[in-house]
């Protein structure tokens, strides 16, 4: 931080309201300094994306006792969009810019444009997402609840349910993606009491409709529930008994493109109907896009099986997002909301579509986004996109916030991580970052438990298929850190099936092995029960409540969540190598995951997550008979 110049948009003291803004919100700026010494004006340049830079005339308010000298400025901006602003003080013979440094603070003839996020209120968030616990499930992976249908005759149907996925290429060099190991819907609900038993409050699925492969995002039929994992009738039992226990139920939407085999393609003759690569009098036709017909196509990421879709075709927008489209149809069931896939690559005039579809059955729908980058000022095939601007996406993934867990946790650079939360809160709408969806893994990313542990000599696939962490004790001691982290930081923690238990794995599909039923590690199923448990008794403080840092240094995170009627919580992760003694100011605490007394010192590779003890709310001992 420069002390000539003192600003910093996540204080309420320098910017009023902090975070993105709803237009006409009235945007309060202070700024202070003490170089130049005799500024003769001073402005606020604000800039829309992409338009020419408006000056604001800034007014000097008092010199404070330290001599620096502070000025304010008051806007409103009335159209949504992307703003970026600095500051800049004229004297009689030079100007200064004040810009951004890369951790939010002023920097007097330096760094670059703050961002403003300027959005309209179009929807309202939903509510049932915020301060609870989402679970991903890949339905295949996670429990057999019996009456298996093989109904594929392609298929290779195992009967081992704790073996390797197949990962070997064909004679052809394709990994087909056709083994089944037996999970279902009727598995998903079999373990909805387990799953509360975790503090879930939402399920994820992977895709659920009809398609050939495993992992399902190759749809085959989009209003058809892959007969191998149910029916539409075992969606609604899940969804109705999921509901009774507080957990809603979130369905992955994947617009972007289908599959080959599949009822709109229908490369193979497998389905009745007459499909694009069939006729180019197929009504499916004009949903793709063809070089030589028929044999020459567009498809996602060059993968042949995957045909893309041109979203904005009338006849392919409505059948997913009109009256009597997809999107209607399963958010008409019951669920709670939709992941759509590579939000990145859907247009946004399909997006605004979609999100009005859902939305206009359940004002609380929620629809949440794949976004790998910050979503605020993401660029995708030459475009800004403008999902967080309103009207479009509820939330994202929050892959940013993964990766720099993941960084502190490997190497104990806490300054980047916090950098990161901060430029997000900054970046982000409030109701977007209250319903973030924070993973630290996924079907798509290697698992927690292997990025952290040593599994030895990974260099080639084959040694990563049988890859097993030898340092058990010391890679459970980073999880919990990271674990830590996931689930108190602003947002809403989402556990990827089988972390909890110790599942290993690197890239897909080793990543996708099945759950271990009594095989579970049980000090990782203690840690997150705990986890879980804490949540859920700090959802008061875990739902929306404010981001301060306490410190970044020396291996240590630490930061406090506040709500608005001054509950606290500190949250302490130590990476480094020497113990970390906190402040408690003469207050006692209490660890509020284990309910023990807080001794003021957090040992090294450990993180708690403490309370003044005066606010813990003790269960009630019963007494004995």
């Amino acid at each position: 931080m420069n002390e000539q110049v003192k600003f910093f948009p996540n204080d309420p003291a320098c910017k009023q309201p902090s975070g993105a803004v709803a237009v006409g919100t009235p945007i309060r700026l202070r700024i202070k300094f003490n170089r130049p010494s005799n500024p003769s004006e001073v402005f606020l340049v604000l800039t829309k994306d992409g338009e020419s830079e408006v000056y604001y005339p800034m007014q000097f308010v008092s010199v404070e006792p330290d001599t620096m000298m502070e000025y304010t400025a008051e806007v409103s901006v009335t159209s949504r969009g992307l703003y970026f602003y600095h500051f800049i003080v004229n004297t009689e013979d030079k100007q200064y810019r004040i810009g951004c440094g890369d951790d939010l603070h002023a920097m007097l003839g330096k760094g670059h444009d703050w961002q403003l996020t300027v959005y309209e209120k179009v929807y309202n968030a939903p509510q049932f997402l915020k301060g609870g616990l989402i679970y991903q499930i890949m339905p295949d992976r996670f429990f057999d609840g019996g009456a298996r249908k093989k109904t594929k005759a392609y298929a290779r149907y195992r009967d081992d349910w704790y073996g390797l996925p197949e990962y070997l290429p064909d004679a052809d060099g394709k990994i087909r993606n056709e083994d089944f190991f037996g999970g279902n819907l009727r598995g998903v609900i079999k373990k909805l009491g387990y799953l509360k038993g975790l503090g879930v409050t939402c399920i994820y699925l992977n895709p659920i409709f009809e398609a050939h492969s495993n992992h399902k995002y190759d749809t085959g039929n989009y209003r058809k529930i892959d007969p191998d994992f149910g029916t539409a009738d075992e969606l609604k039992e899940l969804i109705k008994k999921a509901d009774k226990k507080g957990i809603k139920i979130v369905l992955d939407g994947v617009f972007s493109h289908t599959g080959d085999d599949s009822i709109y393609f229908n490369k193979y003759g497998t389905y009745d109907s007459v499909g694009a690569y069939q006729s180019v009098h197929s009504p499916y036709y004009r949903w793709y896009t063809f070089g030589n017909y028929p044999d020459t196509y567009d498809c996602w990421w060059n993968i042949d099986i995957l045909p893309q879709v041109r979203e904005c075709d009338p006849a392919f927008s409505e059948y997913i997002c009109g009256e009597d489209g997809i999107i209607r149809y399963w958010t008409e069931m019951g669920i709670g909301g939709w992941r759509l896939d590579v939000a990145d690559e859907l247009p946004d005039g399909f997006l605004d579509r979609a999100v009005h579809a859902a939305k206009a059955v359940n004002p609380d729908c929620l629809v949440l986004g794949e976004v790998w980058e910050d979503a605020s000022n993401k660029v995708a095939y030459s475009q800004r996109r403008r999902y967080l601007n309103g009207g479009q996406l509820d939330s994202v993934t929050n892959y940013p916030f993964k990766e720099d867990i993941l960084h502190f946790v490997r190497t104990a650079d806490a300054v980047q991580l916090n950098n990161t939360v901060q430029v997000i809160l900054n970046n982000y709408p409030k109701f977007v970052v209250d319903n973030l969806m924070n993973l630290l893994d996924t079907h798509d990313t290697a698992r927690l438990i292997s990025v952290l542990g040593d599994s030895g000599d990974t260099s080639t696939r084959e040694k990563r298929a049988v890859a097993k962490i030898s340092d058990g004790e010391h890679t459970q001691k980073l999880v919990k850190i990271a674990a830590t982290l996931q689930y108190t930081l602003p947002g809403v923690p989402c556990l990827y099936y089988g972390d909890e238990a110790g599942l290993e794995g690197f890239e897909d599909p080793f990543n996708r092995r099945c759950y271990p039923w009594k095989q579970e590690n049980k000090n990782y199923l203690r840690l997150y029960k705990k986890l879980g448990k804490m949540r859920a008794e700090q959802k008061g403080v875990l739902c929306e409540g404010a981001y301060a840092l306490v410190t970044a240094d020396n291996g240590v995170y630490a930061f406090t969540r506040t709500a608005d009627n001054g509950e606290q919580l500190v949250v302490i992760a130590n990476r480094g190598t020497k113990p970390y003694a906190y402040d408690t100011h003469g207050e006692s605490y209490t660890d509020v995951t284990t309910l023990k007394p807080f001794d003021g010192v957090v040992a090294p590779l450990d993180a708690v997550v403490i309370k003044k003890t005066k606010d813990v709310v003790f269960p009630v001992k019963k007494e004995k008979k």
